[in-house]
């Protein structure tokens, strides 16, 4: 039994062991957010690479994903379509698939890019120089990523849902023939702030999240362009996987009786 068992318990050990390492890098990063020195120039750049980059990527998810909503709510319940479409749109929107497919497109571009970026930087042993001009390198890497996920996602997710419900109101009323002031009159009903403000705090866990990972994995990256090239797609598929769990876990701490 002793070789069967010894790998699994290896990779239980192991397991526990990353779990830890990643609190303790977490936490270490969270104080430095949340003392001085700052570096507002360092966050303003993340925030427009975050931000303002992502908002065309984020953009076209949401027009399409409302539009297929649309088509799939008026295929499924024909039956007072346009009585229920507004409110499924609405609440499919802000609960779930705003703040999920954002976080996901983020992560395969921000996770990335921020692990490549770190990583590069650790390889090349430029992390170290930082520390020896007497510059924390949590401080100035890290910090100012964080910060940005966490404010720039929300945003994304705030601007991303309003565009996905535009263009569900588009294929209903241009395509599916819909009464248009009958349609805005159904979404102002059905939009509740509980919902709007759940996908709001699940996309700042997001942004957290992502940039975590990102940062985590690109700053412990070592051996060479290898070492970078699979910090980066740990990186990716880290945070996509967390997305989902933290997902699960939110929807249950807003929404269960």
């Amino acid at each position: 039994m002793t070789p069967i068992l010894q790998p699994i318990g290896r990779t239980f050990l192991n397991g526990l062991s990353a779990i830890g390492r990643l609190s303790l890098f977490a936490l270490v990063a969270v104080r430095h957010c949340l003392t001085p020195p700052f570096y507002p120039r360092l966050l303003v750049r993340q925030m427009i690479e975050i931000g303002y980059y992502s908002l065309p990527y984020v953009g076209m998810t949401a027009v399409f994903t409302g539009m297929v909503l649309v088509l799939q709510t008026y295929t499924g319940f024909n039956v007072n379509a346009e009585g229920l479409m507004p409110q499924i749109v609405v609440l499919s929107l802000t609960r779930e698939l705003g703040p999920v497919l954002a976080a996901l497109i983020v992560a395969g571009r921000i996770g990335a890019s921020m692990a490549a970026e770190i990583g590069t930087m650790r390889v090349t042993e430029q992390i170290d120089a930082l520390s020896t001009l007497s510059t924390n390198p949590f401080k100035y890497l890290i910090a100012p990523r964080l910060w940005a996920g966490v404010t720039m996602l929300p945003l994304l997710v705030g601007i991303g849902d309003v565009i996905g419900v535009f263009g569900g109101y588009f294929v209903a009323v241009h395509k599916l023939g819909f009464n248009e002031g009958n349609f805005l009159k159904n979404i102002s009903e059905a939009t509740k702030f509980l919902d709007v403000f759940s996908g709001l705090v699940k996309a700042a866990v997001f942004g957290f999240t992502i940039t975590l990972m990102g940062c985590y994995h690109g700053f412990n990256s070592k051996g060479g362009a290898q070492g970078v090239g699979k910090a980066t797609t740990n990186a990716v598929a880290t945070s996509m996987i967390l997305i989902l769990i933290l997902d699960y876990i939110l929807t249950e701490l807003f929404f269960a009786k």
